[in-house]
């Protein structure tokens, strides 16, 4: 009897489904035949965007009613830097969660002794803040600054990238950041020209997360 391919579930916790395409995109690398199988789904039922607080909050009992329902699957991923529901997701099943915002972070510091997060915008800082204390990180914290995007313009934007750049710029040379973390799942696909242009470390959250769902799911084996 052939052995059943574990699986990863990576959700988009918006219902914009270019921002889950572009995901996927950058994804495929991982999704090598003998590891487990990288799954990509947006939230139809969540907002276009995920912009405010009360974006926030609207998709925490959708999310945690997929991980409870999706036995089926060995790892979650959720794909927004403001990790929502994560805590409650991991209630709500004895498989693992892995938050982007968290795993990013993680990756940044083993890449650089001070991180630097680009926000999609202003109203998303503080919110980011309040986690990085709650993970006791803030001496390692340089600075959160906005690129003042939408989650849209993030996956689809002509001058996005222009716009990162400038934010990176100033988290490299005015908050002497070393290491920098892109605050969205949809700033993905700019992540390997700006590293090259910006000269430090970007980290894809994304990626950082579902790499330690990969290693978590086959050290299980």
């Amino acid at each position: 009897m052939p052995i059943k391919r574990q699986q990863i579930m990576v959700i988009n916790p918006n219902s914009n489904n270019n921002v889950t395409d572009a995901m996927a995109k950058e994804l495929k690398s991982f999704n090598f035949s003998d590891g487990p199988e990288i799954i990509c789904m947006s939230l139809p039922q969540g907002p276009f965007g995920i912009e405010s607080d009360a974006d926030v909050e609207s998709v925490k009992l959708p999310l945690r009613n997929i991980v409870s329902k999706r036995i089926d699957m060995d790892a979650f991923v959720i794909a927004c830097y403001s990790d929502p529901g994560l805590q409650l997701c991991r209630e709500a099943t004895d498989r693992p969660v892995f938050g982007i915002q968290e795993c990013g972070v993680l990756v940044a510091m083993t890449q650089g002794n001070r991180f630097g997060v680009i926000a999609l915008q202003e109203n998303s800082i503080r919110r980011h803040l309040i986690y990085i204390k709650q993970m006791g990180v803030i001496g390692r914290f340089a600075k959160e600054r906005a690129a003042n995007l939408s989650v849209e313009e993030c996956a689809t934007g002509i001058k996005t990238f222009e716009k990162l750049f400038s934010v990176a710029q100033q988290l490299r040379d005015e908050d002497h950041a070393d290491t920098i973390i892109l605050g969205c799942a949809g700033m993905a696909s700019h992540r390997s020209r700006l590293e090259s242009k910006i000269g430090i470390p970007v980290i894809d959250p994304v990626k950082a997360a579902v790499s330690m769902a990969m290693h978590t799911v086959i050290s299980k084996n």
